[in-house]
């Protein structure tokens, strides 16, 4: 059963109704109008992506060490594949170098993921167990 709300808020914020029918025109206008923003990044090479996408681990983790070391130090390399997990959401160009180098983002995993030329089927399992995993940049130190 709908019931109309009499009270009156006297704390906080209005109702959602209140909100929209006491919004004068010009927040309106600002509020439905889209803001363009400007992308600064480079256009991805899809032929070299595709290229990269199938080096080795070694060679993925070499370009990973010249072109990104922040991100080389954060790689974990879990079987074939080199994982990378930021705690933070990388900047737009940092995003853009791994997708150019030939990873890509795993929602499931939150990690950037590079298949190394091992291109399998999903799997709900965890490949630490089955795979094994090492942190390249803990090795190089060592």
């Amino acid at each position: 059963m709908k019931t109309k709300h009499s009270k009156i808020q006297t704390e906080g914020l209005p109702s959602r109704p209140d909100q929209l029918s006491t919004a004068d025109s010009s927040t309106a206008q600002s509020a439905s109008a889209p803001v363009a923003k400007t992308d600064n990044r480079l256009p991805i090479d899809r032929e070299q992506r595709s290229k990269n996408r199938t080096l080795p681990t070694s060679k993925v983790l070499n370009q990973l060490l010249t072109s990104l070391p922040d991100a080389y130090r954060l790689a974990e390399v879990v079987g074939k594949w080199v994982w990378v997990q930021f705690k933070e959401t990388p900047a737009a160009e940092i995003r853009q170098q791994l997708a150019q180098l030939g990873f890509h983002w795993n929602r499931e995993r939150q990690a950037w993921q590079h298949p190394c030329g091992s291109f399998s089927l999903g799997s709900t399992s965890d490949p630490h167990q089955k795979y094994g995993s090492y942190y390249p940049a803990d090795m190089k130190a060592a």
